[in-house]
Order: C-alpha cells, then sequence, then structure tokens
C-alpha cells in the first residue's frame, strides 16, 4: 500500500483541527435573554443541554366550553434528545410530559410558566420536574427549560364538526435545559 505524503500530512492536519474544535469548552447556558417568567431560580445548575427534533402531534376537538366551536388540540410529542454535537442521549414524549435518558433514567414535569417564543413557533417554557425513576442522568433534575423553539404550533388548516377527531403531525425544534439545584 502506498500513501502519498501531502495527503497523508493534509488528513493528519485535518484531524488535528477537529480535535481541537471539540475539546474546546462550550460557553455556559446564559438565561439573560430569555423572559423572566420561564427563568429557572437561583440556586440551580445546569446538569445537560440537549436538542430536541421531532414532532408534535395535534387533533381537532370541540372546545371545552363551546361544544359547537372546534379548535387544535395538543395531543403529545415525540422527539429524540441529542446533545451539543449531535449524539442521541434520550428522548421525549407524551402525554404525560416524559424526558427520558438513554441510561433509562427518566421525569415528568409540571409546567410553572410559558413566554411566546415568535410567529410560527411554540412557546418557551420552564417546568418542574418531578422526582427521577431510574438511576442515571435524570436523577435530581429539579427544573426543564424549553427555549430555542422552532415550529410546533398548532395547523393552520380548518378545525370543525367535519374533521373532528382528525390528527395531524407538524414538526418542531427546541433546546431542553435541564438544572439542578447548586
Amino acid at each position: 500500500m502506498r500513501v502519498h505524503l501531502p495527503i497523508a500530512i493534509a488528513a493528519t492536519l485535518a484531524l488535528a483541527a477537529c480535535s481541537h474544535m471539540d475539546s474546546a469548552p462550550m460557553a455556559p447556558f446564559s438565561q439573560s435573554s430569555l423572559p423572566s417568567a420561564v427563568q429557572v431560580p437561583a440556586g440551580h445548575k445546569v446538569a445537560l443541554e440537549t436538542v430536541g427534533k421531532g414532532e408534535i402531534t395535534y387533533e381537532c376537538r370541540a372546545k371545552k366550553d363551546m361544544p359547537s366551536d372546534y379548535e387544535w388540540v395538543f395531543v403529545g410529542p415525540d422527539a429524540k434528545l441529542m446533545d451539543r454535537k449531535g449524539g442521541m442521549v434520550g428522548r421525549y414524549f407524551g402525554p404525560p410530559a416524559t424526558w427520558e435518558s438513554s441510561d433509562g433514567s427518566k421525569v415528568t414535569a409540571t409546567q410553572v410558566a410559558v413566554a411566546p417564543a415568535g410567529t410560527g413557533n411554540i412557546p418557551l417554557q420552564l417546568v418542574k420536574a418531578n422526582p427521577a425513576t431510574g438511576m442515571g442522568a435524570m436523577q435530581g433534575v429539579s427544573y426543564i427549560q424549553r427555549v430555542a423553539t422552532q415550529g410546533g404550533v398548532a395547523p393552520a388548516m380548518p378545525c370543525a364538526a367535519a374533521n373532528a377527531g382528525q390528527k395531524q403531525v407538524v414538526k418542531y425544534q427546541a433546546d431542553y435545559i435541564f438544572w439542578r439545584a447548586a
């Protein structure tokens, strides 16, 4: 096998450059640009940062207080959770809203607050975590923030008696930031 020296040197330099990028420290997550309603209270630190990519299902249903009117109702999410390098570390699904790590630990949570995230995007969200089940990454998680949302809003198509019960799936992406007591 014959290796051309210039190609071998170029490949070595490219790998060295890539390994340097991977080892560069990532800036810690900052809440400073978030609305105060969805900021995690003082005394907590970031435990895990993930990017959720998936789908949200909506169903056309009669309105609770006005059964002759219809609306798209959130049914539940189904998303992969990836670390900042793109490796899968878990999933997010529901109901109930559940974040599950690849290690088997999981947590459910109760919504504390939401804030607008711009036209066409589901809102930013802060939830308070319930005690985790299973040992692993979700142990000790106290809060989860949904930030940097893209898409995920209810379908624009009409919802009426004629299509009651119809489900629509929309794509979305969001960062999920997991916090623990400091």
